[in-house]
């Protein structure tokens, strides 16, 4: 890493890499900017959910030394949990941090495990925004799966994002539609979440999580009832996403 990167705005690089890389492909975004001096040092975020394999298997292709953050909310589907250690050791993964909240905050703040009951961004933040927080206080940038198609909040994505003046965001699938994503699964033989067969195509903790019926956005099943969309580890213009009010104000 350059010894100047901190005195670097993340902005100026934010563009430069996004100018740099505009006309590139998914692989090559990864393959040539994990190595770029503007991005510095980076880990890949990863829920192990319904599309992860797709973002894991290219990182294990290319760099397989990549750290990998998996939040356990200690709240998640078994299937996940299994599905986690499965892709671990198939794909060689080297460098897999499983990333929680701090006990003693549980224990004061979500007691009886029943938080996401009656404030699920208090709920998420406890489980999920601080201990990533505290995780990415050691990397310049972050990895992630979103796409472009997954909601509308979601719809402009540029490969890399300003996160807050404070980290890069790369989003290496940002253009990628749900037809590619089958066929890179097909065409490279890897394994389905299992919960996917089942009618979860976007799959997060288990009391937040319902099927979607036929024709309902992916993320229906998320928060279902609620307005709420995200999860609040992404930023938009330097703050939380959390739901569709928030974002149209």
């Amino acid at each position: 890493m350059p010894l100047d990167l901190n005195n670097r705005p993340v902005a100026g690089r934010v563009a430069a890499l996004n100018a740099r890389y505009r006309h590139h492909s998914a692989t090559a975004v990864l393959e040539h900017a994990l190595k770029d001096a503007d991005l510095g040092r980076v880990a890949l975020i990863s829920s192990f959910g319904a599309e992860s394999v797709v973002l894991l298997h290219l990182v294990s292709v290319i760099a397989p030394e990549t750290p990998v953050l998996f939040i356990d909310t200690r709240m998640l589907f078994r299937e996940t949990l299994d599905y986690q250690r499965e892709l671990a050791e198939s794909l060689n993964l080297c460098d897999i941090r499983t990333i929680r909240a701090n006990p003693a905050r549980m224990a004061f703040e979500d007691p009886d495990g029943t938080l996401h009951q009656f404030n699920t961004d208090a709920c998420c933040a406890l489980r999920k925004v601080e201990p990533l927080e505290r995780a990415l206080s050691k990397f310049d940038g972050w990895i992630t799966g979103r796409k472009r198609f997954q909601n509308a909040e979601r719809g402009t994505l540029d490969f890399f994002e300003n996160e807050d003046d404070r980290r890069i965001k790369v989003n290496p699938l940002a253009h990628w539609g749900r037809e590619d994503l089958e066929e890179y699964m097909v065409n490279n033989r890897l394994p389905r979440h299992p919960l996917v067969a089942k009618g979860y195509p976007s799959i997060g903790c288990a009391p937040c999580t319902s099927p979607v019926k036929p024709g309902e956005d992916p993320r229906a099943g998320r928060w279902r009832g609620s307005q709420k969309t995200e999860c609040g580890i992404h930023f938009v213009n330097g703050k939380p996403v959390r739901n569709r009010q928030e974002n149209a104000a």
